[in-house]
């Protein structure tokens, strides 16, 4: 699998170079592939010989590390068993070997034909084998809108959060510019006691070069290297970021306050991360092309050993995600979380139902919105319509010009059709020359829609309008004045230009403009639930701003500090930041403990006090788009409770979901059994949600509180059932006497009139002062459907 990133992109959502196909992790040019198709053709024995041959780069998996391990018997077992399938060459054996990783689990990464990775596979203590894939990167008033002050401590009333000081963020991502005023250092006390990590140093990066801010600092190249000619490498080969995605989600989760940041004068003021003076840790895995899992478990490997406190990862695998333990995140942050370390990840950009990526129970995985700030371009048509579009381009058009449809300017051999989405070479300039042209955009790419504007302007076109078919609202820097808008709106457009027998249109500059539309929103390029792999566990969890986020930036990747991007990998670093404010106020909490804070204080309501909404068509949404909801800071320091989980309930979900003992403790490395654990299904995990995807009539689900709030508390039962089932809740009043206490209930579920498809609701465990609120998420079996009907 190859993903393209962009060396200079305009928001995060990013698609493969043309004419370039993809058969695992390998490149093939259009000669290569016409001498494979011969190859299969007339020696079709030959070939499949000769890819048994080929050298891949696999993961060979082993569970957790024991803390007795000793890391050079490790590294020295490792060559053993590398040697075992080389004929017993040491030096083979070395020659292969990328990783080894002997810090928060055990397991290496080597250059293997497939024969040997099936014979590793077989061998004593291996968990899984599986190729290096190559990950997708998913990319400030935000703050303001979320109601956090707006001074640099990002205190929250009752709260002192000045212990974000001590607490250590980790970004696996592209690498920082750490010259940014965001990642000053002034003011900010000696690093943290504990910390054990290190300032790589590399090209343009030296130990200097971290401070007190940027406390640590790590490069991967082997993975990437492995994979890919190192001639094409443009990044940096060090820490430092070259691509600007790293850089604007650190910024955005702990960037220190900067009082005048803006995008070419759009969206001017004072901006800062959630946790302005935690730490932040770089872990740069991902380079111009992509993120490569070998790469990726080392950076979790030195950030266990690191002492992180909280992990970030805007990154992620397509969809459909694979298996748990065949999957480098899912592995990485088991092993993470099981030492006490949050890992907060985006659930992707592929916005259709199901299309959620990082899956695991123990991830926190988030979905994006809007906030209510836009950047729109006014365009004026002939008639006297004043219609808004998305836009960041600075250009202003002075005077109306005739508009016509880019299907009438087609060139050469192209179709009007073909010519309507303004492809390259499409156009004629006669009939451009001076022209607004009416584009249409069908896809995901960005940098597609940006090259429209070029095509335009090449052409000899003076502005465009882009009819974005999928309504994705993100704002673009147009190189013509240019503007975006929905189908819906374009078409109107349209209608306007083929009635009119001289239409005109004028289009201005880009403008910021705050509370013109009903937010938060779910953005529509927000990956979405079920969760395709184990249904039982609500994906997304929670869901904060994603569209259109000012950030600071790599003047590498273009000549400016700050940019505005979009996508899920812009709300997971959010949350990063809120998560950072409630370890410094509780230190002891478990991740799981923060992850039911973010979850049961957030909120399905935007701000006018109405059900969310979903881009582009405006439906209400439910718990399949933003999981618990949009998050609350406000609130996330004082839940009153929590679903607490230990490392032992994630072993008990892993019996749920078929792993035998054997499985498991090659996983775990201790003696657990799955006899131990008494999980009947993976609903029964306390999770901060409950899902119950195959109901069949009646079933019960456990769930188990643990007060966080005052000592004697009381709380009541809430429900809002989904349609046409019955909830009942036992006990419905739980009474509390001290810290820490754990209670647990019964939630008993009943089918009365059988909908269809999925059907949500919530339970709220209530008192005077705090409200406790979990997603109720339900679906009727065929069978019973029948039977009721």
């Amino acid at each position: 699998m190859r993903i393209s990133i962009s060396p200079n992109p305009t928001n995060t959502i990013y698609n493969p170079p043309p004419k370039l196909l993809y058969f695992h992790s390998t490149i093939y040019t259009p000669f290569s592939v016409y001498i494979l198709f011969l190859s299969l053709v007339f020696f079709p024995s030959l070939f499949l010989y000769l890819l048994t041959l080929s050298l891949t780069v696999f993961v060979v998996y082993m569970g957790s590390r024991d803390n007795e391990d000793d890391p050079d018997e490790i590294l020295r077992h490792n060559h053993q068993m590398l040697a075992s399938i080389h004929q017993g060459s040491v030096e083979k054996a070395q020659d292969s070997h990328l990783y080894s990783y002997i810090h928060g689990f055990r397991g290496f990464a080597a250059k293997l034909t497939q024969d040997q990775a099936s014979q590793m596979a077989k061998m004593p203590g291996v968990v899984s084998v599986f190729p290096n894939v190559k990950r997708k990167l998913h990319t400030t008033h935000s703050w303001d809108f979320m109601g956090l002050s707006s001074e640099e401590t990002m205190e929250i009333p009752g709260y002192s959060t000045k212990n974000q000081v001590n607490v250590i963020i980790g970004f696996i991502d592209t690498g920082i510019w750490p010259e940014s005023p965001s990642f000053s250092d002034v003011d900010m006390p000696p690093v943290p006691a504990g910390w054990k990590g290190e300032c790589q140093s590399g090209e343009a990066f030296n130990v200097s070069t971290c401070n007190r801010k940027v406390i640590g600092a790590r490069y991967y190249l082997s993975g990437y290297e492995a994979e890919e000619d190192s001639v094409e490498t443009v990044s940096y080969r060090s820490p430092r970021d070259s691509n600007g995605h790293g850089s604007h989600t650190a910024s955005t989760a702990a960037g220190r306050y900067v009082a005048d940041m803006n995008y070419k004068g759009l969206a001017a003021g004072g901006a800062r991360g959630g946790s302005p003076m935690s730490r932040i840790a770089v872990y740069k895995t991902c380079w111009d092309s992509g993120c490569y899992d070998v790469d990726l478990l080392a950076a979790f490997d030195d950030a266990i050993r690191d002492g992180v406190h909280i992990l970030s990862l805007s990154l992620g695998p397509e969809a459909p995600q694979g298996e748990y333990f065949t999957d480098a995140i899912s592995i990485g942050s088991f092993h993470a979380t099981s030492r006490g370390v949050v890992v907060v990840s985006s659930a992707g950009n592929e916005g259709q139902q199901g299309s959620a990526t990082n899956l695991a129970p123990w991830l926190i995985t988030v979905a994006a919105s809007s906030t209510d700030r836009d950047f729109t371009s006014d365009i004026m048509l002939g008639n006297g319509a004043k219609i808004a579009g998305e836009s960041l381009s600075l250009m202003n058009m002075k005077t109306s010009t005739r508009i016509i449809s880019a299907s009438e300017a087609f060139a050469g051999y192209f179709t009007p059709y073909q010519s309507s989405f303004c492809l390259e070479s499409s156009l004629n300039s006669t009939k451009s020359r001076g022209r607004v042209l009416v584009c249409r955009h069908a896809e995901s790419s960005t940098e597609s829609k940006l090259a429209k504007s070029v095509v335009v302007k090449e052409a000899g076109g003076v502005g465009m309008i882009l009819i974005d078919e999928a309504d994705k609202d993100v704002a673009i820097p147009f190189v013509i004045p240019a503007a975006m808008v929905g189908r819906r709106t374009g078409n109107l457009i349209l209608s306007y230009v083929n009635r009119t027998r001289k239409p005109t249109s004028r289009i201005s500059s880009a403008k910021t403009v705050i509370g013109s539309q009903q937010a938060p929103r779910i953005a529509s390029f927000s990956s979405k639930g079920p969760n395709a792999l184990t249904p039982q566990i609500l994906k997304p969890d929670v869901t904060a701003p994603g569209l259109n986020i000012l950030a600071a930036w790599s003047p590498a990747a273009s000549k400016k500090d700050y940019n505005i991007l979009s996508g899920t990998s812009m709300a997971a670093p959010h949350i990063t930041g809120i998560a950072a404010l409630i370890k410094s106020v509780h230190p002891l909490w478990s991740p799981s403990a923060i992850k039911s804070a973010l979850m049961t204080t957030a909120t399905v309501r935007n701000k006018h006090r109405r059900p969310m909404t979903v881009d582009p068509e405006g439906r209400r949404g439910n718990a399949f788009d933003y999981g618990a909801g949009f998050v609350n800071p406000t609130r996330v320091l004082d839940p009153g409770l929590v679903y607490d989980a230990s490392p032992a309930d994630y072993k008990a979900f892993l019996c749920s979901i078929g792993y035998d003992e054997k499985s498991l403790r090659l996983i775990t490395r201790d003696k657990s059994t799955c006899q131990e654990q008494t999980y009947a299904a993976p609903s029964d995990l306390n999770y901060p949600s409950i899902t119950v995807p195959n109901l069949n009539n009646t079933y019960t689900v456990t769930r188990t509180l643990t007060n966080v709030g005052h000592a004697k508390n009381v709380y009541r039962a809430v429900v809002y059932a989904p349609r046409g089932i019955n909830v009942t809740v036992e006990p419905a009043r739980i009474v509390f006497d001290r810290y820490g206490q754990k209670m647990s209930f019964r939630v008993n579920f009943q089918v009365a009139a059988p909908p269809q498809g999925y059907v949500f609701g919530f339970l709220a465990w209530r008192n005077r002062k705090s409200r406790v609120t979990i997603p109720l998420v339900a679906q009727v079996t065929p069978s019973t459907m029948g039977r009721l009907i």
